[in-house]
């Protein structure tokens, strides 16, 4: 019998404080297990890289593979944070110092066809005793975002039957790194009995003993760090004779002896890169509140409407975690008062249209103001109090006025936001109805500083 251990994480999120314990213990793993004379394999699922952390941003992602590297994975694959959260550059070398393959099957370049460079679309892993495990990647569709990054994300659905024609006389077993969610995921396992093995994430799920579809094993860790994942397979006669899994806590893990020092380490390096890259001088502080206008949201509209190219914009206060002081700005202060990995969304509506998103915004207003929100890129506290530039309600009467002016009900309007209101629920308007246009490639911190430094430049 031979006995194969896969550990596996995913949705990391670039949670640098569990990350030394989950290094530490992956190192000692791998020497355990090949010290029992069994083979060791380990798998990242994507979404290791997240710009909340300053580290992870200073550096646009290449540290979190430095740290990566500690464990010397045997195969990683692409979340929507490596893919969305980088340039196209950014992404083609994201890899470059990578002691570990990285596994994309359904990800290519727009204009040559090929996946991102430092990547293969499959991986041929032997075992002590020569067990070939076939593994491949996946990750999930995001057309609005990846398309105009240049990338082209094939439906998993018409990659699979490829793959699997190609890793059938190649491998004994499969293995599908999935960042694809739990839903995807079990339909795979219902239509492709061939694959052994699905290792999940994106949907932030924990399988604390796996779940069984037809043939097919599902593992899965949650989120941030806070699981490690580990399935046992027993081979008899080559074939997979039983498969086990299970999740460690990383708390439960063994703390490295310096690990405070460790952690707190990440964030002032990040912290310092990011001091170092100066971005404007204020003439006086900007102070922001969640719940009301203010200087700082405004100038922020104006920045987003300029970047834009239209004459009006909406943000919620909530956005802006911190105020500016008066001074020199630098992007370590940008990065704390804007965590958010969120684009500018251009919005087109006709009159009618405009009249009724606004509605919608109005209606919610109030419930948004300290409406408690997270995820969707959102990296704050509250919503906040919603606040226009170039568009207003007469609460009085419902009117929504555009540049003063009553809008014209067969006209079309173009305003820009966050992407953020095109995902939660409140103002459906704007995904049913509107043409939305991602703006790449910044994100509204870089858009806002982009703005300070031309209107505030450093003397």
């Amino acid at each position: 019998m031979e006995r194969i251990h896969l550990y596996h994480t995913n949705d990391i999120h670039s949670h640098l404080s569990k990350w030394p314990r989950i290094s530490q213990y992956l190192r000692n793993e791998r020497k355990r297990v090949e010290e029992n004379g069994e083979t060791f394999f380990s798998f990242d699922i994507g979404d290791a890289c997240d710009r909340v952390h300053p580290l992870i941003e200073a550096t646009n992602g290449t540290a979190m593979i430095h740290l990566m590297n500690e464990v010397h994975y045997d195969a990683v694959t692409i979340g929507n944070n490596e893919g969305i959260g980088s340039s196209k550059e950014q992404l083609n070398h994201l890899y470059d110092s990578a002691n570990f393959k990285t596994v994309i099957s359904n990800m290519f370049d727009t204009k040559t066809g090929e996946t991102p460079n430092g990547t293969v679309p499959f991986q041929i892993l032997k075992t002590k005793n020569g067990h070939r495990l076939g593994v491949f990647g996946l990750t999930a569709q995001f057309p609005t975002s990846y398309v105009p990054l240049g990338w082209a994300i094939k439906d998993p659905f018409d990659v699979i039957s490829d793959m699997l024609e190609i890793l059938a006389p190649l491998a004994d077993s499969i293995i599908l790194l999935s960042h694809l969610g739990i839903g995807a995921d079990r339909k795979i396992g219902e239509m492709y009995p061939m694959i052994d093995i699905i290792l999940g994430s994106h949907t932030h799920h924990v399988l604390p003993e796996g779940e069984k579809v037809r043939n097919t094993l599902l593992g899965a860790a949650g989120r941030y760090g806070e699981y490690i994942g580990h399935i046992v397979l027993e081979l008899d006669d080559a074939v997979i004779d039983r498969s086990v899994a299970s999740v460690i806590p990383t708390e439960e893990a063994p703390a490295p002896s310096n690990e405070k020092e460790l952690i707190e380490n990440y964030e002032m390096k990040g912290q310092e890169l990011l001091k170092e890259q100066q971005i404007a001088d204020l003439p006086t502080s900007l102070p922001v509140s969640w719940y009301q206008d203010s200087e700082l949201v405004q100038i922020s509209l104006e920045a987003v409407k300029y970047y834009a190219k239209t004459d009006a914009a909406v943000l919620n206060a909530g956005l802006f975690m911190t105020s500016l002081d008066k001074g020199i700005v630098t992007n370590d202060e940008l990065h704390k008062m804007l965590p958010h990995p969120m684009r500018i969304l251009r919005v087109t509506l006709n009159g009618t249209e405009l009249i009724r998103v606004v509605r919608e915004m109005e209606k919610n207003r109030g419930y948004l103001r300290k409406f408690p929100i997270r995820g969707m890129g959102f990296r704050g506290e509250y919503f906040g109090e919603i606040l226009y530039n170039g568009l207003s309600f007469d609460a009085s009467t419902g009117e929504v006025l555009w540049q003063g002016k009553e809008v014209v009900l067969d006209q079309r309007y173009t305003f820009a936001t966050v992407d953020h209101f095109m995902y939660i629920p409140f103002f459906p308007t704007i995904e049913l109805e509107g043409e939305n246009e991602l703006i790449f490639p910044l994100f509204i911190r870089n858009v806002v500083g982009q703005y300070l430094k031309k209107n505030y430049p450093i003397v």
